[in-house]
């Protein structure tokens, strides 16, 4: 009785780190949960006298039967579907003991390449995306990620290097996509200030459309707008308050009042032409946004 509590304690301390590290390797809230809880079951009936680190051994666990799910997914050709939830926060790579770091192996943090990550590690296959996630973003040691797959150290550093060159290209890419969009957007909005009609036919499709939410409407907002020239007679002399923002990691404009955002202004951009501006000014929809003010200052507005 007193070893279970014990285990149940160890357990409920490493919890949101075990969930952390499940989402990453499964993509899936739920299969997450399900591996969790599939661990604990497998670790309730172990013995643990010999366990010296349960931080290590717990995520070692998790680590197999998420191996085992993937495996498994892969065999059946299933994925995951649906829009991405919020990932769980990962820990600092403190709390797991890890091989030194040398500039091989420096780590790339998943949340700075956020969903781009997720699209690429689906690309991974099992091995290559749990060496990746182990070592990269939770700092398990190669000597460790070799034991759960059954290879040698060097293997599985073999493995996690080019799952990194892979998703090192893919957050090239989005970076360098994410950052021609907000010039883009910038452009739009600097056009827009300045009544500048022809600069804002010059960004826009033939065949733009703008749409406002019920929100947006109801705080004078035109509903529908179709064609460039109605687009740019919309916004021509005005979005002066508005701010250059990443909402959800993507270049997009926020109007704020007194700090709070009013209205987001997201756009839609294909081959440098901006085909669609949603306004969307629901309170609930954008309490939930993640917004980042870009410009002199990245801080939001006061």
């Amino acid at each position: 009785m007193v070893e279970h509590d014990w285990l149940s304690e160890r357990f409920a301390e490493h919890q949101d780190r075990l969930r952390a590290l499940a989402y990453r390797m499964l993509r899936s809230p739920s299969d997450a949960e399900d591996a969790v809880q599939e661990a604990w079951l497998r670790v309730s009936r172990a013995d643990t006298d010999q366990v010296e680190n349960p931080g290590g051994w717990l995520t070692t666990v998790v680590a197999r039967v998420c191996l085992n799910m993937l495996e498994a997914r892969q065999t059946r050709r299933e994925e995951p579907a649906g829009a991405l939830p919020p990932e769980p926060a990962a820990p600092h790579p403190s709390t797991h003991p890890a091989s030194p770091v040398d500039p091989e192996d420096d780590a790339l943090l998943a949340d700075s390449v956020g969903v781009a990550l997720m699209v690429v590690l689906d690309t991974l296959n099992p091995a290559e995306r749990l060496a990746f996630v182990l070592h990269d973003i939770f700092a398990v040691s190669f000597g460790e990620i070799g034991a759960i797959i059954d290879r040698s150290p060097a293997a599985a550093r073999q493995l996690a290097s080019r799952a990194r060159r892979r998703v090192q290209g893919a957050a090239d890419a989005s970076d360098a996509a994410r950052s021609r969009k907000r010039e883009v957007v910038a452009a739009f909005l600097a056009a827009s200030r300045n009544g500048d009609f022809a600069a804002l036919l010059s960004l826009l499709d033939a065949n733009a459309v703008l749409v406002a939410d019920p929100a947006a409407v109801r705080m004078g907002a035109t509903a529908e707008a179709r064609g460039a020239d109605a687009v740019a007679a919309v916004f021509a002399g005005r979005a002066e308050a508005a701010r250059l923002a990443l909402v959800n990691g993507v270049p997009a404009a926020v109007w704020a009042h007194r700090g709070q955002p009013q209205v987001v202004f997201g756009f839609t951009i294909t081959d440098e032409k901006i085909t669609g501006i949603d306004l969307q000014a629901d309170p609930d929809q954008l309490r939930d946004l993640d917004i980042v003010y870009l410009g002199t200052s990245d801080k939001e507005p006061s």
